[in-house]
């Protein structure tokens, strides 16, 4: 059960990749639609594979589910199935990240992703009221000329992509391969975020915000491994799109009470709520703030300032944010 705090604030999801909210009951539906065979026998069998050890191990699986999203209506259904748990939790904003790469590298026509995405977001705001953004994440592990490749893709659909990503396997691959393409998105109108300090070192953090000049970091929680990073953060308001289950699950932390959110909050931090992959990792947005709440003993007014956080960090307009804020204090 959620606190009735925490299932009446109003939120934001800044941190969220739509391929991670693949249940496997969807799953099983689709590669059956398409006829397509997955290696296990049952939905039971394939919900027991979601108990990987680490990141590697869980984006194999979550390349392996992806193979069977093919047709438009598959990237709806899937962007439909997450708009219905934002709804369930009091969602009222989120800023999706999409994986093309993914998908084109199978043959998948950019324009069968987007749409089949972008019209889920349509029927979300006019079914549910809520609003939400698309952010196209470059792949880490792939080459930097491959980055540039679906940055030209993107190009006709440049008005219903708010921003770009940097996502997937972080160790080894640092923010500063990307640099070159980070500044021709930017020059070409794109906001910019990037993954950086979950398994990767702070290190990683200073490149994304000085080599890739990010609006907010993802993830991030490995900041407190830098004194004069965590003053500078501090200073900028940088927001971090921190994902609680996530880290307890793919071992960033081995226990919820050794989560530094709580910290970096009270360092003052803009540090937000956010449910990373949620089918694969255990819970949506309101799950993550309860596991918080629970681990942390977090106080009613610090539920309060990561929800208003979330808004404020989000790429809404100022009246809009100050218009959700305002509705937070007032619970």
């Amino acid at each position: 059960m959620h606190s009735p705090l925490i299932a009446a604030l109003p939120k934001a999801e800044l941190h969220v990749h739509i391929e991670g909210t693949f249940e496997p009951e969807l799953m099983f539906e689709i590669a059956q639609r398409n006829q397509i065979s997955l290696p296990y026998d049952s939905v039971e069998a394939l919900r027991q594979a979601y108990n990987f050890q680490n990141l590697q191990s869980f984006l194999d699986l979550y390349y392996a589910g992806a193979q069977v999203l093919i047709h438009e209506q598959d990237f709806y259904d899937l962007a439909w199935a997450y708009f219905e748990k934002c709804h369930a939790d009091h969602v009222v904003h989120t800023e999706i990240f999409f994986d093309p790469q993914t998908h084109t590298d199978r043959g998948v026509a950019f324009a069968t992703v987007l749409h089949g995405l972008k019209r889920a977001c349509q029927d979300a705001k006019a079914h549910f009221g809520i609003s939400s953004h698309l952010i196209m994440c470059f792949l880490r592990h792939l080459s930097e000329q491959d980055a540039f490749n679906t940055l030209a893709q993107a190009a006709a659909f440049k008005d219903d992509i708010i921003a770009v990503g940097l996502d997937s396997s972080e160790v080894g691959h640092p923010p500063e391969k990307f640099a070159r393409v980070f500044a021709a998105a930017a020059e070409q109108g794109y906001l910019c975020v990037a993954h950086a300090g979950e398994e990767g070192p702070a290190t990683y953090i200073w490149q994304a915000l000085e080599l890739l000049k990010v609006h907010r970091i993802d993830h991030g929680v490995r900041c407190d491994e830098d004194a004069e990073l965590m003053r500078y953060l501090a200073e900028k308001n940088m927001p971090l799109t921190v994902c609680p289950l996530s880290n307890l699950k793919l071992c960033v932390v081995d226990d919820m009470r050794d989560h530094n959110i709580k910290k970096l909050l009270h360092e003052g931090l803009c540090v937000t709520v956010n449910s990373d992959d949620p089918s694969y990792f255990g819970g949506y947005m309101n799950d993550n703030y309860q596991a918080i709440h629970d681990a942390l003993a977090l106080s009613d007014d610090e539920l309060k300032q990561l929800a208003c956080n979330a808004f404020q960090a989000s790429f809404l307009a100022e009246t809009e944010k100050q218009a959700w804020c305002e509705q937070i204090k007032a619970l």
